[in-house]
């Protein structure tokens, strides 16, 4: 029996028509910019987000990280979430690499950042403080689809403010299809916008950078300096095409067993499960019943992370089916029984 891995999305594995069309790639070497199929890639997405252009990276971190360096000058401050991705799970590579103050702000229980807290927090036209250039969103987080109305709102902020906008859309395609919407309208509110392939799309590699032209062929310089030029990257771009052709509907399907596993989960005696929006669930695990469940999952084949403050995520993507998702609620009952 298959491992059933509910850690992340992030361990899709190629299926096999996406391995057919890597295999057929047309390729050049893109630092060169003569690769064909990178080119493709990237006017697929710069047309699917509503931009103008986009870059193709190997990874969603060099992507944020190559918006941050773009947007902002040694020195300056960017505001965030307190558990965003671009702040708590990037190694600090805003601050590190790019010589940026990040100013964090918890999230709403909805993932939204509170315009008002937010407005406080921006620096005075003042030497003695950094100057607050950028402001940072997340979506889908926690899960969860910020709202439409809320993004229209962010953007009359930091145009008040004078910030320029980003989106970490890692999971933009997750939103969409929970809201009913294209991935251009939820990006239409930002200057620019970061997507993942290797999520729930299931690419192997790769995130996608998307903005005006100008602000794209600056972070292509920042990308050849942090190392992630890359030179028959066709292989890899013919996968995110694919993707996009052909798993972005299918994500309902992801989200359709996210809450087959809540409902499942919920009924067990020792679990409480937050509300299930697209393909995470996160289930609260009695204290006295967290030691040796890992141990006990694992026995069954199934692969999980560890609880943070009692709290379990499970991610549910494309090679999880619903079969799965039942073996996997079962053994929870097993061991909480």
């Amino acid at each position: 029996m298959p491992m059933i891995d509910l850690r992340s999305d992030t361990v899709t594995r190629p299926t096999p028509s996406m391995r057919k069309a890597m295999n057929a790639a047309e390729l050049g070497d893109d630092v060169f910019d003569d690769d064909p199929t990178v080119d493709r890639l990237e006017a697929l997405v710069a047309e699917t987000l509503g931009k103008e252009a986009s870059m193709f990276v190997p990874s969603g971190t060099q992507s944020n990280l190559a918006a941050l360096m773009t947007h902002c000058a040694r020195g300056d401050e960017y505001l965030v979430g307190q558990q965003a991705h671009t702040y708590l799970f990037e190694g600090g590579g805003g601050a590190t690499l790019a010589g940026l103050q990040p100013q964090p702000l918890d999230q709403e229980p909805d993932g939204t950042l509170d315009l008002g807290k937010l407005a406080k927090l921006i620096k005075p036209d003042d030497y003695h403080y950094a100057r607050t250039r950028l402001l940072c969103l997340e979506n889908t987080t926690w899960g969860k689809a910020l709202p439409q109305e809320y993004l229209a709102e962010a953007k009359t902020f930091a145009d008040e403010h004078g910030l320029a906008l980003h989106l970490d859309g890692a999971r933009i395609f997750n939103a969409a299809v929970e809201q009913g919407t294209t991935a251009a309208e939820i990006a239409a509110p930002f200057d620019s916008v970061s997507v993942c392939l290797s999520k729930g799309l299931g690419c192997p590699v790769g995130s996608v950078l998307a903005g005006p032209s100008d602000f794209v062929k600056q972070a292509r310089r920042w990308r050849k300096m942090l190392g992630g030029g890359m030179r028959q990257s066709g292989i890899l771009a013919a996968a995110g095409i694919h993707a996009l052709q052909h798993h972005v509907d299918r994500l309902a399907e992801d989200h359709a067993n996210a809450r087959l596993l809540a409902k499942g989960l919920d009924g067990i005696d020792g679990i409480e499960v937050a509300t299930v929006q697209t393909n995470m669930v996160f289930a609260t695990i009695a204290e006295h019943k967290i030691t040796g469940l890992a141990e006990h999952l694992r026995k069954n084949d199934i692969l999980n992370t560890a609880p943070i403050a009692g709290s379990l995520r499970l991610v549910t993507h494309l090679d999880v089916d619903a079969d799965a998702i039942r073996t996997a609620v079962e053994t929870f009952a097993e061991y909480f029984a």
